[in-house]
């Protein structure tokens, strides 16, 4: 099993469609005991959330995020985890809209501080 995402930061590698998830968000992971929850923020989105679980390096959770907009979305997303040869770690996604139509892949690692 990769290791723990405790307190670490992973952003997308990639820009999603307008108005969503891009490269300046961030999410800051928190994991215990098989829960795992994020906080994220950056670019079109004000603030979001993700609470979930992790079974061996497999996460399922939900999300619920605000855009600048006002409007308010959420989802589903089930991604592998998977650590990178620099030792740094990976989220392969598949995610789909529950508030709206859409579903995609997605791929976020983590930042490091020069990164930041």
């Amino acid at each position: 099993m990769a290791r723990s995402l405790d307190g670490l930061v992973l952003a997308p590698v990639a820009d999603q469609a307008p108005g969503q998830v891009g490269t300046r968000t961030r999410f800051a992971y928190h994991e215990k005991d098989g829960e795992i929850w994020a906080e994220y923020a950056g670019g079109d989105v004000v603030r979001g959330q993700l609470l979930g679980t992790r079974e061996g390096d497999r996460l399922d959770f939900r999300y619920v995020q605000l855009k600048r907009d006002g409007s308010t979305s959420s989802g589903h997303c089930v991604s592998t985890v998977v650590e990178l040869p620099d030792g740094r770690v990976r989220l392969e996604e598949t995610w789909e809209w529950e508030s709206q139509e859409g579903r995609g892949t997605s791929v976020v690692e983590q930042v490091t501080e020069q990164d930041s």
